[in-house]
């Protein structure tokens, strides 16, 4: 497979324009644009170098905030800072067309797993959080905030 090259900021931008995306200057930075179509949203930066770069990835519009889709096995839900909600199959459709058409505008790769529909950002097929975090980072269970606590006691042998 070829290396895919990176492509200048102003050329991502003129391609995003030229293809109906609606471009919107971040407020009080230069050099990162917020893009959007399709209710679906994300943002680009120039890097030192000139090229461009993700800033924002893609995430439906809920509200004005950018969601973080989340898959829990069973549902996938588009989560912002202040509520979640059950991802329908046109979110996940919108969602899978503009991250096809941002990633061409960047150059980047078209993945065989991505190809087969949206991925999400994380993934959580059981009730366990935290799990997939460094041990210092996990959340401390009951057994285990007992146990530091002093308050297992220990059975002498019989």
């Amino acid at each position: 497979m070829a290396k895919e090259e990176q492509r200048a900021y102003e050329d991502v931008v003129n391609w995003l324009r030229d293809h109906g995306f609606d471009l919107i200057e971040a407020p009080g930075t230069q050099g990162r644009v917020f893009v959007k179509k399709y209710n679906v949203s994300a943002a680009v930066q120039r890097n030192e170098d000139g090229t461009a770069k993700i800033f924002a990835y893609p995430g439906y519009l809920v509200g004005s905030e950018i969601s973080k889709l989340i898959n829990r096995g069973y549902q996938q839900f588009l989560k912002t800072s202040k509520n979640e909600i059950a991802a329908t199959a046109d979110h996940l459709k919108a969602l899978h067309q503009f991250t096809d058409e941002f990633k061409e505008a960047l150059g980047l790769p078209s993945l065989y797993n991505e190809s087969l529909g949206t991925v999400s950002e994380a993934y959580q097929y059981d009730r366990v959080e935290g799990r997939d975090k460094p041990e210092p980072q996990r959340p401390k269970r009951p057994w285990q905030v007992a146990r530091v606590a002093g308050k297992v006691a220990k059975k002498s042998p019989a």
